[in-house]
């Protein structure tokens, strides 16, 4: 059975940075290879294209992952019904959470206020306000939410982040979403070595010249690095969940958006790391999603006439022409968005364009693909 896979590629260089922290504090890291590679986690980079999402979608398209439900509904119930207190509308969100069976125990015996589910939990904003409505209605005609009503609630009218990334509810297992996406961890193509910045910082109200010594010290590691990143989209189970092929396309181009463009933030304000991809390679596959990381497993190692992203582009190249050729795989369409020279080895990979001109390239196959017009 054909099917239609998004595979999304890219190299981007990143100064000194410590994009995504472990337990300690150091920036992570694995082991491919046979060499220690800068490493951020994929639920780091979905987090961040999670954020990313509110830029170019609608509230309404998006959903919120939290503790907090029994708030969230207590809100969106004092909006339909000024009239209602506070108090009533909490209590009236902790019935109407009740009934799922999700909430956790109140330790303080009759305080509804704020009732938290024991897990965080995924709901979109067109299922919390269905909710809140539904629950409202039952109160109005003097019954209350039940438990099959609100399981049939969250389980339509699915957002763009749920079904893009999944959602699983352990105690109410057919909620849940198999997610279209997936988003593998980002590694440098060459090995790293963590650094470390010494700094100190003065106390502004110590005026006297002869007090010396600064007010604070400390260490904050580092590395700087190309990474090569991948993610992939089934756009099969994207329109599966989301029932509509203009949202599945409008999903699809709101994802590679944020995919590119996005980027995890962690210590920002002290290396200001922000960059964009050196270059983007997309390719549709009716077979199955491929990962090209085999390009990197001996690691890039930067030379004086070649640094690591013209190195790194030509493996990339090579090595996707060698799986493609080996296995007969005919992607039915590609693209490449690539910046200088550098990257200019996957200019022949597909169609070479701008990144505008990607996305809504890839938008038009997806429509195409769905039985749409382009």
């Amino acid at each position: 059975m054909s099917r239609t896979i998004i595979d999304v590629y890219a190299l981007q260089t990143v100064p000194p940075s410590n994009l995504n922290r472990d337990d300690t504090g150091s920036p992570k890291t694995a082991l491919y290879g046979g060499a220690r590679r800068a490493r951020v986690s994929s639920q780091a980079w979905k987090r961040a294209v999670r954020l990313a999402f509110a830029d170019v979608l609608d509230r309404s398209q998006l959903g919120v992952r939290t503790k907090r439900v029994g708030e969230a509904l207590a809100a969106r119930i004092k909006a339909l019904d000024p009239s209602l207190s506070d108090e009533a509308a909490s209590a009236l969100a902790a019935e109407a959470f009740a009934a799922s069976g999700l909430a956790k125990a109140d330790k303080k015996k009759g305080e509804a206020k704020d009732v938290e589910s024991g897990y965080l939990l995924f709901l979109s904003h067109r299922q919390l306000d269905s909710i809140a409505a539904a629950a409202l209605d039952a109160s109005r005609a003097g019954s209350s939410l039940d438990k099959a009503r609100f399981k049939a609630l969250a389980n339509t009218e699915h957002s763009v982040d749920i079904a893009m990334f999944g959602r699983m509810v352990a105690d109410m297992t057919d909620i849940n979403v198999d997610a279209a996406c997936q988003v593998s961890h980002a590694i440098s193509v060459h090995a790293v070595d963590n650094e470390f910045d010494y700094f100190t910082a003065v106390d502004d109200r110590k005026a006297d010249a002869a007090e010396t010594g600064a007010g604070m010290i400390g260490t904050v590691e580092f590395n700087s690095s190309t990474l090569y990143r991948y993610a992939t989209v089934d756009v099969d189970a994207l329109h599966r969940t989301l029932g509509d092929a203009a949202a599945t396309r409008a999903a699809v181009e709101a994802f590679l958006v944020a995919f590119v463009r996005s980027m995890p933030t962690g210590k920002q304000n002290t290396f200001a790391h922000r960059t964009l991809p050196d270059a983007v390679m997309v390719r549709v596959r009716d077979t199955q999603p491929i990962n090209l990381v085999g390009a990197f497993e001996t690691p890039i190692r930067e030379t004086h006439a070649a640094g690591r992203v013209e190195l790194a582009a030509a493996a990339l190249a090579k090595h996707t022409v060698a799986v493609e050729n080996a296995y007969g795989e005919r992607p039915v369409g590609a693209w490449v968005t690539q910046v200088g020279e550098q990257t200019v080895a996957l200019a022949d990979l597909g169609k070479l364009v701008t990144f505008d001109e990607l996305v809504n390239g890839v938008g038009e196959q997806v429509a195409v693909a769905l039985g749409q017009p382009a």
